[in-house]
């Protein structure tokens, strides 16, 4: 069983180190033994002796989590995890796993044997998610491979609950992630939205769902304004791919849409965005399409029962060519017009096609997934999405919680009546910018208009990109949305399993 960080031979060609998980056993040899225990046990866990029980009780009232013992033949790793898998109990396994691997990077271990002694499943688990996802590293540019970091390879997990079915499972979770965050990694210059269409392609016949490209020939003929109005600037053509897993014993008669904003660089448009500064981390701007397809790889890989559609409108704004200007009025594919009052708030003008699109598979949910506002950022920092919708409470609480078991956390803002006054226009139908306050409200309530089916939209601005590591979000994108979208499919639609 194997995490293909970045599926280098199909995907990015990166050339970063595996990590190979694979069932192992208590005496399986390993560079690197790490004990998982839970902190209320009465008798030593595996391996430690009487003495080291007892520094190890001390470390655990002292409040460290995890310690370093070296033997004269071995060394080995204790992690100390509470009884209760709670959220933020989750998330601090998960950094242990992360802390982990830079344990075994110091003492250049290759290999790593991971022992569940007692501690609960959901928590050894969420281990070895941060252990493998810290490990990423985006290396296709290097010249010299001594530039990679680490030397793990192979990750043995032993104990209860890593059964073959379940680490099956997360090495397809894993490596959606990873491929997310390839996609958004990537430079302008090696994907243009025709390239990123291309890889959405591969993804599918590695993974085992179907894709369709459209081109911009189709797009005209579906009267994609928006869209076409976007890529007006720029050179390079659009693309509309169309993602489809349905399998034969689909537990739902009305396919889930899953929609990502798919610009694959924003410099603003002829509303330019400052640099240094804002434009910098712009090749991120497609990472709800990235979302979406690590998704779609998750789902369709460990073949979840379910109909899934994954919709990726795609394009870079720029302002050449014949770019759109301010006060320009666009029509999108319904019909409806609008008045583009900034060149920067692009990402809704091509998600407005998108989700008229989605009306034709007539869903039971929808939800996109964007880099829209700065808003977003300014209301919750880089901590959380910022989530709003017409789905039932219920349906939008549930993927709330799915937020908070996967650390992905999303915080409900309002959708009334007042912020829809905020974008009519005169001289069109609405216009594609608010007055300036709660623009994360705003710029949903101009999606809204668009969507006839419960729906849900999810600004993931401010967790898409970090600019330094943190424990398992290494620096650059971080593939958020992809684990979430995963365990809400897998929990909300599938619970009656």
């Amino acid at each position: 069983m194997r995490i293909e960080h970045c599926l280098s031979a199909i995907f990015t060609g990166n050339m970063e180190p595996k990590i190979e998980i694979r069932k192992g056993t208590a005496g399986a040899k390993a560079d690197l033994a790490v004990i998982l225990y839970r902190t209320d046990r009465k008798k030593a866990p595996s391996h430690a002796g009487k003495e080291e029980w007892n520094g190890l009780r001390g470390l655990q009232e002292s409040g460290q989590s995890s310690v370093l013992l070296r033997g004269i033949k071995d060394q080995r790793l204790y992690c100390a995890f509470e009884k209760e898998a709670a959220p933020d109990a989750l998330e601090k396994a998960r950094v242990a796993g992360a802390d982990a691997l830079g344990q075994a990077m110091k003492l250049k271990a290759s290999s790593v044997l991971v022992i569940n002694d007692d501690a609960p499943e959901s928590l050894s688990w969420a281990w070895v998610e941060g252990f493998v996802l810290a490990s990423y590293q985006f290396l296709k540019y290097k010249s010299k491979k001594k530039d990679a970091r680490g030397s793990v390879t192979s990750l043995l997990v032993h104990g209860e609950g890593f059964s073959d079915d379940q680490i099956s499972e997360w090495n397809g979770l894993l490596a959606g992630v990873m491929l997310s965050r390839d996609l958004i990694n990537e430079p302008l210059s090696h994907l243009t939205a025709e390239q990123f269409s291309k890889e959405m392609e591969k993804a599918g016949k590695k993974a085992g769902f179907t894709t369709q490209i459209l081109h911009k020939k189709q797009i005209e003929a579906l009267r994609m304004g928006g869209l076409l109005g976007v890529n007006k600037g720029s050179i390079d053509p659009p693309t509309f791919t169309i993602m489809e897993y349905k399998p034969k014993k689909a537990r739902n008669k009305k396919p889930i849409v899953l929609v990502g904003k798919g610009v694959v660089f924003d410099t603003g448009g002829l509303s330019l965005k400052p640099t240094p500064g804002s434009m910098d981390e712009m090749k991120c701007d497609m990472s709800g399409a990235a979302a979406v397809v690590g998704a779609m790889y998750a789902i369709a890989s460990n073949k979840l029962p379910l109909h899934v559609i994954g919709l990726v409108p795609a394009t870079d704004n720029r302002p050449g060519m014949n770019a759109i200007v301010p006060q320009d009025v666009l029509t999108i594919m319904d019909g409806t017009t609008v008045e583009v009052m900034n060149t920067d708030a692009e990402g809704r003008l091509i998600l407005a096609d998108a989700l008229v699109y989605a009306q034709r598979y007539k869903p039971e949910l929808v939800i996109d997934l964007a880099t829209l506002t700065g808003a977003a950022v300014r209301a919750v920092g880089t901590y959380a999405s910022a989530v709003m919708g017409t789905a039932p409470q219920p349906v939008i609480d549930s993927l709330a919680i799915s937020g908070m078991q996967t650390w992905e956390r999303m915080v409900q803002f309002p959708l009334w009546k007042d912020y829809g006054d905020e974008i009519k226009s005169e001289v069109a139908d609405i216009k594609n910018l608010g007055q300036g306050n709660a623009g994360q409200i705003s710029a949903a309530k101009f999606l809204e208009h668009f969507v006839d089916y419960p729906w849900i939209h999810l600004d993931i601005a401010g967790p898409a990109w970090t600019n330094s590591t943190v424990a398992y979000r290494t620096r650059g994108g971080t593939g958020v949305g992809v684990r979430m979208l995963y365990h809400f499919l897998s929990t909300h639609f599938l619970k009656a399993e």
